[in-house]
C-alpha cells in the first residue's frame, strides 16, 4: 500500500501538497496528521469530505511498502503513529518538499527552495496534464498564498506566481481564500501580546524609536510574527524586537518588525544567523542567553544601519567620465565595450556637465548626429549625491527623478557613481558576507 503524508500542524501548504500528491501518484491513500493549524481546522469543517482523507489510526503499517512525504522530509514532524515506519525495511520513500533541512534517505527527492511545496507539484501536476476541479484549484492556491505571503514574502520565486496564475486559470475562488486565509490569533496569542503592552519599554538609538520585549513561552506558539508587529503598532516605535525564549526547548526566537527604511531588519538578522527582509526579518537561536542577544540587538542598532554606512562603502570607482566634445558614435561604442548604460560627461576642467545614458540616444534621428558632440544629446539635469549620504537617500533620489545613476561627490569633484544595481544590491541585502 502507498500512503502520502505530511507534518504535524499541518497547514494549507500541507493539505494542498497533500491532496495534490493523490493526483500525482494515483491509488496513494492521503494521510492527514492529528493536529493541523486553526486556519486549516475550519477549512476542514466543512470540506473534509471532499477529500477522503485518512487518519493515521486507520492505516495499517504492515502494509504500506511506499511512504510519500510532502512539506517535510524529516521523521520528527510526522505524526507519532506513523513513527515506526523508520524502521521498516525495505520502505520505498519518496519526498516533495521546499524546506531543505530534513534526514529522510528518500529514493527519490523532489527537494527545492520555492515559495511552497505545491508550486512543485503544481508543476508536475501540469506536466501529466492533470485536470484539477475548482475546489481543489482553490485549495492548492490557498496552500500557495499561505506559504508566500499572497506572494509578497521574499522566498517567493516567479515559479510560484506561475503556479497561481496556473490555478487562477483552474477557477481558483479567490473569495474562499479571503474567508479561511485568516491570520491564527487566539488566547496563547492574546495573553503574550497583553503581557508584552504591560512590560514596554521605549527607548532611542540614532534617532529611531526602539522597543526590544524578552518573554518566556512554552512550547510552540505560532503567529509571534503578527503579535509582534500589533506591538509595534501598538506601542507606536520605528522599530521593534522580540526575544522568545522557549522554556522547554532551550531556544530563542528572535524577530523583528521595522517601519522605517533606514533600519533593516534582515541585515541584521542575517547577522544573528538568520534572515529576512528590509523591513521583517528572524532568527532560530539555540541555548543562547536572552540577555546576550538583547545586547546584540543593541550593538546592531547602534552599528549596522544604512544610515551608518557611506556610499563610499557601496559605489563604484574609480568613474570611467566622457569628455563633452566626444563624438557620439565613439561613446556608444565605448559604453557597448564597458557593458554599461550610462556615465558622467566631463568639460576640459573635468566638471561634471552632464550624465548620458542609453535612453539619450534615442535622441539620434539621423546618422551624421552619430559624429555630433556627446553634449548635443546628453541630460544636463544634474542629480548628484555627497558621500556623506546613505545608500536609502540615494535610491529615493533614483526614484525621484528616474535616474539609474548618480554621481558621488566630495568638494565638488566626482569621486564615484552609485547606480541602481549598487542601491538595489545594498538595499536588499544580497551583498556578499
Amino acid at each position: 500500500m502507498k500512503i502520502i503524508t505530511t507534518h504535524k500542524g499541518s497547514d494549507f501548504d500541507a493539505l494542498a501538497s497533500l491532496v495534490a500528491a493523490t493526483l500525482v501518484y494515483p491509488g496513494a491513500k492521503p494521510v492527514l496528521p492529528g493536529s493541523v493549524n486553526a486556519n486549516l481546522k475550519g477549512f476542514l469543517s466543512i470540506h473534509k469530505d471532499l477529500f477522503d482523507l485518512y487518519s493515521p489510526k486507520e492505516i495499517d503499517l504492515d502494509t504500506v511498502d511506499t511512504l510519500i512525504v510532502v512539506d517535510t522530509h524529516s521523521w520528527d514532524r510526522l505524526d507519532q503513529r506513523l513513527s515506526p515506519l523508520a524502521q521498516k525495511e525495505g520502505l520505498e520513500i519518496i519526498v516533495w518538499d521546499h524546506h531543505t533541512k530534513g534526514n529522510m534517505e528518500a529514493k527519490e527527492a523532489h527537494v527545492r527552495e520555492t515559495g511552497a511545496t505545491i508550486t512543485m507539484l503544481v508543476q508536475e501536476m501540469e506536466k501529466q496534464r492533470k485536470l484539477l476541479t475548482p475546489i481543489q484549484a482553490t485549495l492548492f492556491l490557498m496552500g500557495l498564498y499561505e506559504d508566500t505571503g499572497n506572494l509578497s514574502f521574499p522566498s517567493t520565486l516567479a515559479e510560484d506566481a506561475y503556479a497561481a496564475g496556473f490555478l487562477l486559470d483552474r477557477k481558483a475562488d479567490l473569495n474562499i481564500l479571503s474567508t479561511f486565509l485568516k491570520s491564527a490569533y487566539g488566547k496563547k496569542q492574546k495573553d503574550i501580546l497583553f503581557e508584552m503592552i504591560q512590560l514596554a519599554e521605549r527607548s532611542e538609538i540614532n534617532g529611531f524609536t526602539m522597543s526590544l520585549s524578552e518573554m518566556e513561552i512554552s512550547g510552540r506558539v505560532q503567529n509571534l510574527a503578527m503579535v509582534l508587529q500589533m506591538y509595534r503598532e501598538i506601542v507606536n516605535v520605528d522599530v521593534a524586537f522580540g526575544i522568545f525564549r522557549d522554556i522547554d526547548r532551550d531556544k530563542c526566537m528572535v524577530i523583528g518588525r521595522s517601519g522605517v527604511d533606514e533600519v533593516n531588519i534582515g541585515f541584521m538578522m542575517r547577522s544573528l544567523g538568520g534572515g529576512g527582509h528590509p523591513g521583517a526579518g528572524s532568527a532560530l537561536l539555540k541555548g543562547t542567553n536572552p540577555d546576550t542577544v538583547r545586547e546584540m540587538i543593541l550593538e546592531l542598532m547602534k552599528g549596522n544601519q544604512y544610515s551608518s554606512v557611506m556610499l563610499a562603502d557601496i559605489m563604484s570607482y574609480p568613474v570611467v567620465t566622457v569628455n563633452e566634445k566626444t563624438p557620439v558614435e565613439e561613446v556608444a561604442m565605448l559604453l557597448r565595450d564597458m557593458g554599461c548604460t550610462g556615465m558622467p560627461v566631463v568639460d576640459d576642467q573635468e566638471h561634471l556637465v552632464g550624465v548620458v545614458s542609453r535612453r539619450d540616444f534615442k535622441k539620434v534621428r539621423k546618422s551624421k548626429q552619430m559624429q555630433s558632440p556627446v553634449k548635443a544629446i546628453m541630460s544636463r539635469n544634474l542629480i548628484t549625491i555627497p558621500t556623506d549620504k546613505s545608500a536609502i537617500e540615494a535610491a529615493r533620489l533614483m526614484i525621484k527623478h528616474d535616474v539609474g545613476r548618480i554621481p558621488v561627490m566630495e568638494e565638488g569633484k566626482i569621486i564615484g557613481i552609485i547606480t541602481r544595481s549598487d542601491a538595489m544590491l545594498y538595499f536588499y541585502d544580497l551583498l556578499p558576507d
